[in-house]
Parts: structure tokens; sequence; C-alpha cells
């Protein structure tokens, strides 16, 4: 609590200001304390990773079944040449795609750890956004964003202190 003249320190029931002398009248308000950058961010940070992490599945579940339900009939197909690399192809979009499932589930994942303040989900997290930096445009604006959210030091010490605030 403070003087509203001096901003000195007062204590509650105090009827002057140990400093400037002015009498405390009525109720001594407390100042109220800001959330931090981190805790102004993660909650959004866990939304965004969670609906990346959407589109993503999508996109690898859409992979998943070019792969494995039109490359086998490829050379059924009409106007299809015979050279097709049909057992090559196959097996690179369902690579890719179990790829990129994995991907989306590590940031459901991860999005969920973050909403629910887990001490492991930051260091997923920034793993994530080094790796989405490549997925021009959406994933690069989520990776920088969180890179600027949870990299600095101060933001570890930070997010650790609200984990820790959320366990108590």
């Amino acid at each position: 609590m403070f003087c509203d003249r001096c901003g000195a320190s007062v204590e509650p029931g105090q009827a002057f200001c140990s400093k400037c002398g002015k009498q405390i009248v009525g109720s001594i308000s407390v100042m109220q304390s800001y959330p931090s950058r981190v805790q102004q961010h993660v909650h959004l940070l866990g939304i965004l990773w969670l609906a990346m992490s959407a589109f993503n599945a999508v996109g690898g579940i859409f992979l998943l079944m070019l792969g494995n339900v039109l490359f086998p009939h490829l050379r059924e197909m009409k106007d299809v040449p015979s050279d097709v690399p049909v057992g090559f192809l196959m097996a690179l979009f369902t690579t890719l795609g179990i790829l990129v499932v994995a991907k989306a589930a590590l940031g459901f994942f991860a999005g969920w750890g973050l909403m629910q303040r887990e001490t492991w989900a930051r260091v997923l997290v920034l793993v994530l956004a080094f790796i989405s930096l490549f997925n021009i445009p959406f994933g690069t604006a989520i990776g920088v964003y969180t890179l600027w959210v949870l990299l600095p030091g101060q933001s570890q010490q930070e997010y650790d202190a609200w984990v820790a605030a959320k366990a108590a």
C-alpha cells in the first residue's frame, strides 16, 4: 500500500504517511500487479498451437490418404504413363503424411501443455517453433511469435515462477 502524495509505503491502519506526513483518509488501495509478458501471451500461444496442429493434422491425413488410396490405383487410370514410379510415390507420401501427423500430435500436446502450465511444455513448444519456421507463412509466424515470447532467459524464469504458482 502506498501514499497517494509521495508514493511511500504505508501500513494498514496507519493514520499519517511516515515520509510526507499526509493524513491517510479512507481505505488504502493496494497496487494491482500486472501479469508478466509471458503470462500475457502463453494462453494465446496455446490456442495458436492447437489451431496450427489441427491444420497440420488435416494435411497429414490428406497425404496419407493420397499415398495409400490414390497411388495404388494409379496404373488403372486412363492416360497415366506406365513409367510412373508408383511404389516410390506411395512410400514418399505415406512417410510425409506420418511425419506431418506426428508433428500435429506433438503440437496438440504442446498447446495443451501451455494452457495447463506444464513444466515441459515450454521446451517442447520451443523445439516445435524452430521446426515450424520452415512452414511458410503461418508456421513461420507462429514460430517467430513463440520464440519472441518464450526464448529469452527472463522468459524461462517468468514461466517457471508462473508454473510454480499454479502448483502451490
